[in-house]
């Protein structure tokens, strides 16, 4: 299988330089080019067609949503992933009408980033768990109201359960394993058994998927 190729657009060469050894450094991943302005990033699209683009809304000379425009327009079944400190509604709802096919807060990027393009490219969700959260309240707040349904019995163990609102919440590795006293590596096994005990892939699933279930409460 050919890995997916990627053009990554992020301003800050300390941060551009992390992801970009971060997409190297997954044999399922190929970095065409990397960006730090509209103008080369464009530049970049120009000259490659890639199959996923990550990119930051806050750039020096324009915003990361003209550059989303360009790229949907160029290529209409290229996949987006914001890149971003923003998680406001107004940028979250902008990025994802523009194209965006996921959202992520650069906290979480930096443990996620590989994983959540290959999700992408499976056609899962890649959003923050912050931004999940909003954008199902969002959701819930324009259907009518209805019954409950019971809740169904906590497949979870209850470090499980607690690893999972610490998600739910946005904490990264590092912050859920310093919380709890454990190494890094515990935590990844905790989410692990998360993801396959909620047949799901990402943290955005797990949150969704455990806020129907009625394990978390958003």
């Amino acid at each position: 299988m050919q890995p997916i190729s990627v053009i990554l657009v992020e301003d800050e060469k300390p941060t551009r330089d992390y992801f970009a050894k971060v997409i190297d450094a997954h044999a399922g991943l190929s970095l065409l080019a990397k960006a730090g302005d509209c103008a080369t990033a464009i530049e970049a699209l120009q000259k490659d067609q890639p199959q996923v683009l990550v990119c930051d809304l806050g750039l020096p000379d324009g915003q990361g949503i003209d550059v989303i425009h360009f790229a949907k327009a160029r290529y209409p079944n290229i996949e987006i992933l914001v890149v971003t400190m923003m998680g406001d509604e107004a940028h979250v709802v902008e990025a994802l009408e523009a194209g965006a096919s996921g959202y992520l807060l650069k906290k979480q990027a930096f443990d996620d980033l590989a994983e959540s393009i290959l999700c992408l490219k499976r056609g899962e969700a890649a959003l923050s768990p912050e931004i999940a959260r909003f954008l199902l309240k969002r959701f819930n707040a324009n259907l009518p109201i209805k019954e409950n349904k019971a809740c169904k019995e906590n497949p979870l163990t209850d470090r499980e359960s607690e690893v999972l609102i610490l998600i739910s919440k946005g904490y990264s590795y590092d912050e859920i394993a310093s919380a709890f006293g454990i190494s890094t590596n515990t935590v990844r096994t905790h989410i692990r058994n998360i993801y396959r005990k909620l047949s799901v892939c990402s943290r955005s699933e797990a949150v969704f998927e455990a806020s129907q279930l009625g394990l978390i409460n958003l």
